[in-house]
């Protein structure tokens, strides 16, 4: 395959470069409707996870995200400095102080969730059903809930 082929073959087929768009779009979608609340999507993500899973370790949130180290503390992080979320004492171990909600945290939560309905709603419009039973299903397998 000549060079010109395999260049072509990317532009037109590649998975990652597919999924990357679809991600970047998706996200502004929700971005667009946390921003009055000094949110981001990624923040969004990890909010849910500590209090559906908390109190949970950051490294077991980059387990089940799939997120490399400087991303999950920098986002962590201005979670922490809102007190969205907070470090739980723990002396039975010593890998890192686990993590909970807040009350402003679960306040949060709360005061985004309509906006976070029409934007679920928005996202599912553009990916059309058969997308969203996809990303659902291959999202769900990776998580290990599929």
């Amino acid at each position: 395959m000549s060079d010109k082929h395999v260049i072509d073959d990317m532009a037109c087929n590649c998975l990652m470069g597919r999924a990357r768009l679809v991600a970047r779009v998706i996200t502004s979608i929700y971005d667009e409707m946390l921003l009055p609340f000094g949110l981001k999507a990624s923040q969004l993500n990890l909010l849910v996870v500590v209090a559906q899973e908390g109190p949970v370790r950051r490294t077991e949130i980059g387990r089940l995200l799939h997120l490399d180290r400087s991303t999950l503390t920098r986002n962590l992080q201005v979670m922490l400095n809102n007190d969205w979320i907070t470090e739980v004492q723990d002396h039975s171990d010593a890998r890192g102080l686990p993590l909970k909600l807040t009350r402003k945290g679960a306040s949060l939560l709360a005061e985004v969730a309509p906006g976070w309905r029409r934007a679920q709603r928005r996202a599912e419009a553009l990916l059309g059903d058969d997308g969203t039973s996809v990303l659902k299903k291959v999202s769900g397998s990776l998580l290990g809930v599929g």
